[in-house]
């Protein structure tokens, strides 16, 4: 088939959007001829030297972004790129019917960014549209909004503002109306794109792994070393809920143990000084921001992913985790919910912060206490992810997809 992508992120050996944007566009052209729509300023000079490197003969790049506004990051690291991102993709489809005139395309697909209450504007082309993975449907609830700083509330508020003028924005309605099918990455998102006139969503993580990383991270055997280490991978964010990991290490008070930070961001003063008051500072250690390589290095070296993130679309992390074989104690919310089994970690309902806190706690202190069931909760993940969560496999399923959807449409 000849597919046009829009992937307003992509970039080759990055993760999260970056990522999922150059994974996809690269397994969708084992199949079919592609062609892709991103930007020049984030990743043309990384794309076209991984190209050299590898070539993919039926993946072709189109370059393009506004030409009164080149710097997408200018304006500011969000409100900017959000702005940006909305006026591009209207851009997006003046280009896109252009080729959709020569090429005459079988379908489209909207990969990157991953908000569904933003509009793509491909679903004007008269062509069958793939729209997702598609998040941004998940909140904090409202219950642990009393941990947040004045500046965190204030965030979470404009969060649900953005999102309800996005709810009413005729295009928004006017893509959901024109998409074949969405893949939606967590409950939250179906559930609020159903509510927007959605036929068919399914839903599935955003993200996926290498073959390379599955076996990288499937050498990392688990320590038997009698200090148990707890870590967690992120950006020090207010709802990345690191302050409840903290919480629950100190409420399950085990002794050999050590709780390890990896990540930087504006929450880690707050952090910091939260695991002196709770008198665990000596056995907490914040890494600070350090390469993917070192920080899964960490990984490997500790016994267990605590990931209490409070609306996480992805959870990237989680996925790494369980093909590293380590259990994952997370809250039974967003993308991390969609990932962790019973057999392969611990998901922890989220209805008030002091059951959260208590459930995690007693979650550390089973697994710090029993070794065969880290071993066995860490082979059924290293199970889950290389079945299903490959990009391998990611791409079977997307071709499958696509065959299903012109049939529908013919």
């Amino acid at each position: 088939m000849k597919i046009l992508i829009s992937a307003y992120s992509c970039e080759p050996g990055m993760g999260s959007e970056p990522g999922v944007g150059w994974n996809i566009v690269r397994e969708a052209a084992k199949y079919h001829e592609v062609w892709v729509l991103t930007r020049p300023d984030e990743s043309r000079d990384a794309i076209e030297a991984e190209l050299a490197r590898n070539p993919i003969p039926n993946l072709h790049f189109i370059y393009f972004t506004l030409p009164f506004w080149h710097d997408s990051r200018r304006w500011g690291q969000s409100g900017g790129i959000q702005l940006h991102y909305y006026l591009w993709q209207i851009q997006a489809y003046f280009v896109a019917r252009r080729l959709h005139q020569e090429i005459e395309f079988d379908l489209s697909h909207h990969v990157t960014f991953v908000k569904y209450s933003n509009p793509c504007f491909l679903s004007l082309l008269p062509i069958p549209l793939v729209w997702g993975p598609v998040g941004g449907g998940e909140s904090a609830p409202i219950t642990f909004w009393q941990d947040f700083s004045f500046k965190a509330k204030i965030y979470e508020i404009i969060r649900s503002l953005v999102r309800k003028l996005g709810e009413i924005d005729p295009f928004v309605h006017l893509t959901v109306k024109n998409t074949t099918v969405v893949r939606a990455t967590t409950q939250d998102t179906a559930a609020r794109l159903y509510k927007l006139g959605a036929r068919q969503v399914q839903i599935l993580p955003e993200s996926g792994l290498s073959e390379e990383d599955i076996a990288h991270l499937g050498q990392y055997e688990m320590s038997d070393e009698p200090t148990v280490k707890f870590i967690s991978i992120g950006r020090l964010l207010h709802w990345k809920g690191f302050h409840l990991g903290l919480r629950a290490f100190a409420q399950a008070n085990l002794p050999n143990t050590e709780y390890w930070i990896v990540g930087e961001g504006p929450e880690c003063d707050r952090l910091q000084i939260l695991a002196q008051d709770l008198g665990i500072d000596r056995k907490v250690k914040f890494w600070g921001k350090l390469p993917r390589e070192k920080a899964l290095d960490l990984l490997g070296d500790c016994h267990v992913l605590v990931h209490p993130s409070l609306h996480d679309s992805g959870g990237w992390v989680c996925m790494e985790a369980m093909a590293a074989g380590r259990p994952v104690l997370c809250l039974d919310l967003g993308g991390p919910a969609i990932q962790v089994t019973d057999e392969t970690g611990f998901k922890v309902p989220a209805l008030e912060p002091y059951q959260a806190v208590r459930d995690l706690a007693a979650s550390m202190i089973h697994l710090a206490q029993d070794p065969e069931l880290r071993m066995s909760m860490g082979f059924a993940g290293r199970n889950r992810v290389s079945k299903n969560y490959s990009w391998n496999i990611v791409g079977k399923d997307l071709n499958q997809l696509y065959r299903n959807v012109l049939s529908q449409t013919n």
